[in-house]
């Protein structure tokens, strides 16, 4: 039996998706799933993403180092921000930390019906299509997007994993097809097409702008965040 691949485009949307039995490739391009990826090929033990404030809070009164973003920003009262930079720290080797962002670990959160939550990013692309290539299960792309809308760089992402995977997967609906011809328009012009989305505007307002470059690089680590239980570790 062919195995499918989908995308859907923004959390408020998954409910729309059958979760059972599927790997969920979860991403958030700027930047929260670019960290994750980040700090596990920097040493960090585990990620353990939460959804609210609240429940990051409860965390760091437990003694763990917590990063919390909120509109790009860091959440005051809160150890880290959202840059890959801060995950990729001497300081948090085979540490566990907590984590919560606008859009990346809400997504995560809905996505644990699957039957496999990994964490998705330009910065291991290639790894994450090898693995998915060698599973016997649909996938589902879960872009994160920017408050329940849909937005440029994930979509994008989905698009470059797609094309690795079209040859493997049938394309599930018209979604897909729409991520891919959108990647295969823009790819060779990534950088400054994603610097026109709305979120790395942004983020730019702010002074963020080596982040945005570092998160379009393609392939700079070979691994792969998967949520074990309620934490994300890295897949051996």
């Amino acid at each position: 039996m062919a195995r499918t691949i989908d995308v859907c485009f923004s959390p408020d949307l998954i409910d729309s998706y059958d979760l059972e039995g599927k790997i969920v490739v979860v991403v958030d391009i700027l930047r929260a799933t670019s960290c994750m990826v980040s700090g596990f090929a920097s040493g960090v033990k585990g990620i353990i993403p939460v959804a609210t404030l609240e429940e990051c809070k409860e965390y760091q009164n437990k003694g763990f180092i917590c990063a919390a973003e909120r509109g790009g920003k860091q959440v005051d009262g809160f150890e880290l921000d959202n840059s890959p930079f801060s995950y990729m720290n001497e300081n948090l080797k085979g540490k566990t930390i907590c984590a919560t962002t606008t859009n990346g670990t809400l997504a995560i959160s809905k996505s644990i019906k699957a039957y496999k939550v990994i964490i998705g990013a330009f910065l291991n692309l290639s790894v994450v299509a090898l693995y998915l290539n060698n599973q016997p299960n649909d996938v589902i792309i879960h872009c994160a997007g920017w408050k329940g809308k849909v937005n440029m760089e994930d979509s994008l992402f989905a698009g470059a994993l797609i094309e690795k995977l079209e040859k493997s997967h049938t394309l599930n609906c018209d979604a897909p097809h729409m991520a891919l011809k959108y990647y295969q328009a823009v790819k060779n012009e990534l950088l400054p097409t994603v610097q026109n989305s709305a979120h790395a505007k942004r983020l730019s307002k702010i002074g963020i702008n080596k982040d945005i470059e570092f998160c379009l690089k393609i392939d700079r680590f070979d691994v792969i965040p998967v949520l074990s239980g309620s934490t994300l570790v890295r897949m051996d």
